[in-house]
């Protein structure tokens, strides 16, 4: 019992845990660079459905069934990893399967492994080999339609 605190009687894995954890709020000098977003990760094996609150950045790597997510500034979807549903971002890197509606305010990264199934929305959009598309695509720009029938003509 003594040695305990020393030497835990099983080693730290991710799968010894099986719940949903939220990032250590900056209790390490290097973490406060990414730590300071407030992080929810699904780990491998794990299913959650209903709503994610209060998060900034989802990462998943078992399976997250909502309806809609917002409020994230990042998504990220680790190989094997599966959100089905709707969720809007800033960023989102694609290495499993999204299945549903996807909105990235900024950028899109479907990763060789990627599958985006149904719509995605995003500004820019970058497609490693391999990784799959199926469904429909619409890009988001800056500046509204750009051959617009308007009355401001510059010569």
């Amino acid at each position: 019992m003594a040695r305990s605190p020393f030497a835990p009687p099983l080693p730290a894995t991710p799968a010894a845990n099986p719940m949903i954890r939220p990032s250590i709020p900056g209790n390490a000098a290097g973490a406060r660079e990414d730590g300071q977003r407030r992080t929810l990760v699904v780990g491998r094996g794990i299913s959650v459905q209903g709503t994610v609150q209060d998060a900034e950045r989802l990462v998943v790597e078992g399976t997250v069934e909502a309806a809609m997510v917002n409020g994230l500034i990042e998504l990220s979807i680790a190989h094997g990893g599966l959100f089905k549903g709707e969720v809007e971002v800033d960023e989102a890197e694609v290495a499993g399967t999204i299945d549903g509606t996807l909105t990235a305010r900024h950028a899109l990264i479907v990763r060789g492994s990627g599958r985006v199934l149904g719509t995605a929305r995003c500004r820019r959009l970058q497609v490693e080999d391999g990784g799959q598309i199926t469904g429909r695509i619409e890009m988001l720009s800056d500046t509204p339609a750009p051959h617009n029938h308007g009355h401001s003509h510059e010569d």
